[in-house]
């Protein structure tokens, strides 16, 4: 949701409009054409095919050769390696996730939130036979153990703001999980973590702690994911959440947080 243009007179609609339209592409689509990027913007066909044409030119869409359809073009990843490349927190964090992944037969994964949504941008995971979202997918906040301790460890301001977009943004996200977020935040204020419950992944059980501190100016979210057949969702609060706790915390001394 992009402030208005009525509000702030430095916000520059055209740009926001072109950014709205690279973000309509969902997981697992190729090629849109300008009919589903208006209707995903809100924006008019003929706003549409100017900004098509424009970030064609610049190589953030690429063509189809033989119909008006388009897919995101590698000037997309030219803006992306800058942004993972800098983030400090991932070589550090890096082996310690890969070794917690190993000893839970699970996946760990650090993230930070885009809008109402929380992304991975790494991760690390036993075998190949526990699928992962890829690095730059989008989750859903509510619904998973990183969303909801992401709103445990944001301020209050932060924490309103966020969930009023998703009520706005996103009403069937919010009233089905609205207060399973609300009960992971007083979760997290006894046991230091938030869990999920195979809510969002029905065979896995997802576990999450915020890293404290802003670090590359992002607030960033530890979670690991086990799959339900590695004992009950007891079983692995108790086992699994401490050893994520402690990894978090190991991170935050690298980091110079405590």
């Amino acid at each position: 949701m992009n402030p208005s243009a009525d509000k702030d007179r430095q916000f520059a609609s055209t740009l926001a409009s072109g950014i709205d339209l690279l973000s309509s592409y969902r997981v697992g689509e190729s090629w849109l054409g300008n009919k589903d990027f208006a209707e995903r913007t809100g924006l008019s066909r003929p706003t549409v095919a100017r900004l098509t044409h424009t970030l064609t030119v610049l190589g953030y869409l690429h063509r189809h050769p033989d119909e008006p359809r388009y897919r995101l073009g590698a000037a997309v990843l030219g803006i992306a390696h800058p942004l993972l490349a800098g983030m400090r927190i991932r070589p550090i964090a890096r082996p310690l996730m890969e070794a917690l992944a190993r000893e839970i037969g699970g996946a760990v994964s650090l993230g930070i939130r885009h809008r109402a949504h929380m992304v991975y941008v790494e991760s690390a995971r036993a075998d190949d036979y526990f699928a992962l979202p890829d690095i730059g997918a989008p989750l859903p906040m509510l619904a998973t153990a990183m969303g909801r301790a992401w709103l445990a460890g944001a301020t209050a301001a932060e924490r309103t703001a966020v969930l009023n977009q998703i009520r706005v943004g996103d009403r069937g996200q919010y009233d089905e999980h609205a207060a399973a977020a609300e009960a992971a935040r007083r979760e997290y204020e006894k046991d230091g973590f938030c869990s999920s419950r195979a809510q969002w992944r029905p065979g896995s059980h997802g576990f999450a702690v915020p890293i404290r501190g802003i670090v590359d100016a992002n607030r960033f979210v530890l979670n690991c994911g086990v799959p339900a057949g590695k004992g009950s969702f007891a079983t692995l609060r108790r086992g699994v959440a401490p050893r994520l706790v402690t990894l978090a915390h190991s991170i935050e001394v690298l980091l110079g947080l405590r």
